[in-house]
This record gives C-alpha cells, structure tokens and sequence, in this order.
C-alpha cells in the first residue's frame, strides 16, 4: 500500500498515512493519456507554411509548353520553384485538442499520487503557509526535505505564500483545486497540506 509521509511543524518525519488502495489498482495508461492531452493543450500552434492558393504571385505560365527543350511548367509558384509554395508544411489550422473525460482525470491523479507515494515522495504538513512571505524561509522548507524541486499544494493559497514561492525555480505553489496529474508527476517531491490532501482523497 501507498504510504505518505507526515511531517511535523519542524518538517521532520512524523508518521504515516495510507492512501486508498485502489490508487495503485488504476491502470497506468490513464496518466500517460491525461500528461499526453495536458501537453497538446500547451502546444502554441504557431507554425505554418503557405500552399498554392496562399501564395501571390505565378498567375502566367512561364513558358510555352513545348518546343524550348526545357521541363514544362504552368506557375512560378509551385512547391519546386524558389519563392513557392511548401508542399504538406505545418498550418496553424491544426488542432492538436485530445479529450480527456472527468473520470480519466480523476484517475490519472489517483495514479499520480500513487506512484510519488510508492517513490516515498510523497508529503503532508499541517500548515505550509510562509507567513514572513520570504523567498528565504521558502526555500529552508525545499532544503530541509533535501528534494531536488517540488510541488507545493495548500488548501487555500494565501498571497504571503505565493510571493514567498514564487522566485523558487525548483518548485511551484497551487491552490488544491488546480492540482493535477501532470503536475503531481514532473515533480520529483509532493508537498500537500492534510486539509488539501483529504480534500483530494475524499472525492474519490
């Protein structure tokens, strides 16, 4: 069984907590789906090449078509001509959208959470609040667990803590509600509050 570390108000090792069972049960490829769509939906979708009706230009035909030895051709602007069209490039018309329905979201994070708590980096505090909203004191709670970056997840997001995460490179705050499968896997160490953390277990 998945088990989640608890931390003490001086984020040493307090305990154990076991996740749902049936975290582990769901089938992997649940979370490859989500993190696949979660990754199309960043796609900027920006490249795109112009085809024979994009491009201006090659009206007349060059030449006549036969009787000067050469190759015929009808535009200037074909895919072979320099200053043409691209034949099969990229259009931005393309829509990269993968659906993902409620449920496979829920499970893609049951598994998430199953396999950081499977990989003993899986976290949870009473409080993670930095009331002082220095980057300094944030950066002492990443150094204390001795995790190389992690994700930080607290009940109710206050201002102080954001400001006080946001410089990190190595780590990022979210509110429980924006927590999802992906984040929770690109990350080397979970850090939840219990509120957040039972917040998420009683959905399912």
């Amino acid at each position: 069984m998945s088990k989640v570390t608890v931390l003490n108000d001086k984020l040493e090792k307090a305990g154990e907590l076991d996740l749902p069972s049936k975290y582990a049960e769901v089938n992997p490829h649940n979370l490859y789906l989500y993190v696949k769509s979660y990754l199309a939906s960043l796609r900027a979708n920006t490249a795109h090449t112009k085809g024979r009706s994009d491009v201006s230009g090659g009206g007349k035909k060059p030449w006549r078509q036969k009787g000067r030895g050469g190759a015929r051709a009808g535009s200037t602007r074909t895919n072979v001509w320099v200053g043409g069209a691209v034949a099969f490039g990229p259009t931005n018309e393309r829509n990269y959208f993968q659906k993902v329905n409620k449920k496979q979201k829920r499970l893609a994070l049951e598994r998430a959470l199953a396999d950081k708590a499977a990989k003993g980096a899986l976290f949870t505090a009473d409080s993670l609040a930095i009331e002082s909203g220095k980057t300094k004191d944030a950066n002492a709670v990443i150094k204390k667990l001795g995790v190389k970056d992690a994700l930080i997840v607290k009940d109710l997001l206050d201002e102080k803590t954001l400001l006080a995460y946001r410089n990190l490179a190595n780590c990022y705050v979210v509110d429980v509600t924006e927590v999802n499968a992906y984040l929770v896997s690109v990350f080397n160490a979970v850090i939840m509050e219990k509120s957040a953390l039972e917040s998420i277990t009683k959905e399912g």
